[in-house]
């Protein structure tokens, strides 16, 4: 009997569990000659609904976060941990991750050009359900026993129940939001990123011929003592560390970006062409227009966790009084993230290497955006791998962030539970890096997915007070609303 491989061991022992989540989380309909699965359809209901419930916030407030971030309401005094400056920052960094190259490139190989536009359509979607639960978390956030503030969905959803005299719905779901992020946290923000990230190390040092190709365990470790220099500070040090992070890794890759377009410029308007009519009539590509909607709209859910509410953990630690202005930062967030990040990555496959026959030839993920780059600079993966491997490195401190504080929601906020915690995660980044990513994974993924259910939920049954809040902050700090448009009735 041959000798079982750790990640065959792992994926072995793991499968059933991963297929049974996986199957409930991601189950889909027929639509058109489309799979639409069913948690796709929940989180863009959720940017709709709040969209049109909250009066196109996500329009009508985009100067107004511009200047919240620029600091223009900012006072050192105020309560909180980082600035909201930071807290974008820290956020971001957990959403731009390797998917918005990887992850574009497949939405465009198998739903055609077209899903850029409803990657666009959900990327604004999402900015709404961004301020609704960021919102909320900075309402409800609480201190811990080391001065720290924190927040989350899990608080929200069990103070901000038990508000509306639902104790025990708030509780079980808090709980079982808690004990989704801790899993789901190992895969999607750690796995994943470390695998990924080892391996377009290893493509660029000779690819099978590089020193690392049999050693990717020790690219692991080098990963985990780099998270681990930024984490053990704790949240202003990741928020530290981001803040330039960030702007470095986005202006590296958006400029990339942006050379390949400039010197493809005579293909750009038969590009946006290829979307607008792709969106709506795409030929040649799984399900027709129906496949390049529900492509583009899963590649943004997936991308900006818009109604996930992880990114609602870094932004109750923001220095405010005013639940509501972080709720205007956070819808920055999409915006950054899929409208700008992911776009621009569409636009350069699209004018450069895309072809319908790439729906059925197997070539999408990192490989299809490295050729894109590639076919009009050949020196251009190098930036590209450089970017790739900072956003997968920017991902794993940020979420290592929100399990944490999922973890010690569930056993208590200790040195210890905080120490061993970081330890575990930190294990995790080199697991990843050296095995072949399974099914361990693939539960993981399903379990941050899983989280939406509650999530949302709780926003729904919230909603009252978040419009209530948001009439209220635009009546006296905006002054868009005339304080006598206010009513305080839910």
């Amino acid at each position: 009997m041959p000798e079982r491989t750790l990640d065959q061991l792992i994926d072995q022992l793991m499968r059933p569990a991963a297929d049974a989540v996986s199957g409930f989380i991601f189950f889909a309909i027929d639509v058109a000659g489309a799979e639409v699965p069913l948690i796709v359809l929940w989180l863009i209901g959720g940017g709709l609904f709040f969209t049109l419930y909250l009066g196109f916030v996500n329009v009508r407030g985009f100067g107004h976060a511009i200047a919240v971030v620029r600091g223009k309401y900012a006072d050192p005094s105020h309560p909180g941990d980082i600035s909201q400056y930071q807290a974008l920052t820290t956020a971001v960094s957990g959403t731009v991750g390797i998917g918005n190259i990887a992850g574009v490139a497949v939405a465009i190989s198998v739903g055609g050009p077209g899903a850029t536009l409803w990657l666009i359509v959900a990327g604004f979607l999402g900015m709404s359900t961004k301020l609704a639960e960021c919102t909320l978390a900075v309402m409800y956030r609480e201190t811990s026993a080391d001065g720290h503030s924190v927040g989350g969905p899990m608080y929200y959803l069990r103070r901000g129940l038990a508000d509306r005299n639902w104790p025990r719905l708030g509780k079980a779901l808090g709980v079982f939001y808690a004990l989704a992020m801790v899993v789901g946290c190992l895969g999607i923000g750690n796995m994943f990123q470390s695998n990924q990230a080892a391996a377009i190390f290893i493509s660029v040092t000779g690819g099978q011929d590089s020193f690392f190709a049999e050693r990717a365990w020790l690219i692991g470790i080098i990963m985990a003592v780099c998270v681990a220099l930024v984490i053990i500070g704790g949240i202003r040090s990741i928020a530290l560390t981001t803040s330039r992070l960030v702007p470095t890794m986005a202006f590296l890759y958006v400029v990339s970006a942006l050379v390949i377009l400039l010197l493809n410029a005579a293909e750009l308007p038969r590009a946006i062409v290829a979307i607008w009519n792709g969106a709506f009539s795409a030929d040649g590509v799984a399900g027709g227009a129906v496949g390049a909607m529900i492509m583009g709209f899963r590649r943004a859910v997936f991308s900006n966790e818009a109604g996930l509410g992880s990114a609602s953990i870094a932004h109750a630690t923001a220095k405010t009084r005013e639940p509501v202005s972080e709720g205007y930062v956070a819808l920055l967030e999409p915006f950054l993230d899929t409208v700008v990040i992911c776009t621009m990555t569409a636009l350069v496959i699209t004018t450069t290497v895309y072809d319908p026959a790439m729906a059925g030839s197997g070539v999408s993920g990192i490989e299809l955006t490295t050729r894109a780059f590639a076919s009009t600079l050949s020196w251009a993966p190098i930036p590209l791998s450089v970017a790739a491997i900072l956003f997968a490195f920017s991902t794993m401190i940020t979420w290592s962030f929100y399990g944490l504080r999922a973890f010690t929601y569930l056993a208590g906020d200790s040195r210890v539970n905080d120490l061993a915690f970081k330890l575990f995660f930190l294990m995790f980044v080199v697991l990843g890096a050296s095995v072949e990513l399974g099914s361990l994974v693939d539960l993981s993924d399903a379990l941050v997915f899983v989280v939406a259910i509650p999530n949302l939920l709780g926003l729904y049954l919230l909603a009252p007070l978040i419009r209530r809040s948001l009439k209220d902050y635009q009546a006296r700090v905006i002054g868009s609303v005339k304080p006598a448009d206010f009513s305080p009735e839910r």
